[in-house]
């Protein structure tokens, strides 16, 4: 829907608990700022874990929301608000989903993880990328304890999950859908979800810079994120090569194992002010994505292009695939190894300057929040 019309835009989201980094969180809160300084009126409708989390049942209530869709419903304050469109980007486990067949205005949704296909969200369990859920049955979930650690915990979850993308209501009910990536979306209508209901939108980032910062000798390389399995770090720290630099900015469930496993040229930084990242960025050599999940579209990638800073993700993931089809950096075959990394370190470097100011056009077509 293309017009210069002001519109009434409704978000409704989940937010995950802040004791977790959640770039999910992070890109619907720069969402909201950047429509309503393109003039439209804007409304968040949330639920956040912390408030909830608090209650003695919350752990029975979450539980039988998400088996049941019975559950906190923003109907009451969208009906106040009388949206033009209704957003939503994640309703588990704190807005049940009975609600969606009440409400009969236009809806769109964002699919920023596989939660309608796979207990955990990520396709990924003991260390690889799982389908089993998809390939025979959700009960494999609980089998395998995918949410939380815990066959209890994800029998609900499985149940919720149990007919995939046809038996999902946020899916079922909205009249369009938004992946961010071209993986996701493959992934998704291999399912059996209508490819002409689904939209291809990445996620984009502010620009804090202006233009290229100004050169500097860069120096070392990146890893900013959770600090967790599905990330693939502790395979970064272990295969990295003793004489290169690693930064490693971000927190986790992993940080323990990856303080054993990081030789002498990784440095953690642990938790880094977002702020303090940004200015720190263009002085760096390349951003590493080694996720070993499919990933989404990660909001450090479209950062990194920002600060002029090249990518080098490992191959099988969304990230690997849009550093290839932009040509913002190479990719690492699996396994990961150190003379995978020593040779996409020598191809960063011998991109130069050429192949930072490529991020950054890049970043200005394709993930600006102009663009978005």
């Amino acid at each position: 829907m293309r017009t210069d019309r002001p519109r009434r835009i409704a978000i409704v989201h989940s937010f995950y608990s802040q004791r977790t980094p959640s770039g999910e969180n992070v890109v619907v809160l720069a969402q909201v700022e950047a429509l309503r300084e393109a003039g439209h009126d804007v409304v968040l409708v949330a639920q956040r874990a912390e408030e909830r989390e608090a209650r003695r049942t919350y752990p029975l209530e979450a539980a039988a929301t998400a088996a049941s869709g019975i559950g906190p419903s923003p109907v009451r304050q969208l009906r106040r608000f009388g949206p033009d469109v209704v957003h939503v980007h994640n309703l588990f486990p704190n807005f049940g989903t009975r609600w969606l067949g009440q409400w009969r205005g236009p809806l769109v949704a964002t699919l920023h993880n596989f939660r309608p296909v796979c207990s955990n969200g990520y396709l990924f369990r003991d260390g690889q990328v799982c389908t089993l859920c998809i390939d025979s049955s959700s009960l494999q979930a609980v089998r395998h304890k995918c949410f939380h650690d815990s066959a209890v915990a994800t029998a609900p979850v499985a149940w919720r999950t149990r007919r995939g993308v046809s038996g999902d209501a946020v899916l079922s009910r909205a009249d369009v859908t938004v992946v961010l990536s071209e993986r996701a979306r493959d992934i998704f209508t291999a399912n059996g979800y209508p490819l002409d209901r689904m939209q291809l939108v990445p996620n984009f980032t502010d620009d804090p810079y202006g233009a290229l910062p100004a050169e500097r000798p860069p120096g070392g390389f990146l890893y900013a994120g959770r600090i967790s399995a599905e990330k693939g770090v502790l395979g970064l720290a272990a295969s990295w090569p003793g004489a290169e630099q690693l930064d490693v900015a971000g927190y986790g469930p992993q940080e323990d194992e990856l303080r054993a496993a990081a030789g002498p040229s990784v440095r953690l930084l642990g938790r880094v002010d977002p702020e303090e990242l940004a200015r720190a960025r263009p002085g760096y050599e390349a951003l590493l994505i080694p996720s070993l999940w499919f990933e989404g579209a990660p909001l450090v990638f479209v950062e990194a292009l920002a600060a002029g800073l090249p990518v080098i993700a490992l191959e099988g993931s969304g990230a690997a695939d849009s550093v290839l089809a932009h040509g913002v950096g190479t990719t690492v075959p699996r396994p990961l190894t150190e003379a995978g990394l020593r040779a996409a370190l020598a191809e960063i470097r011998a991109g130069g300057a050429s192949l930072r100011q490529h991020c950054r056009a890049v970043y200005a077509q394709h993930f600006s929040k102009q663009t978005w």
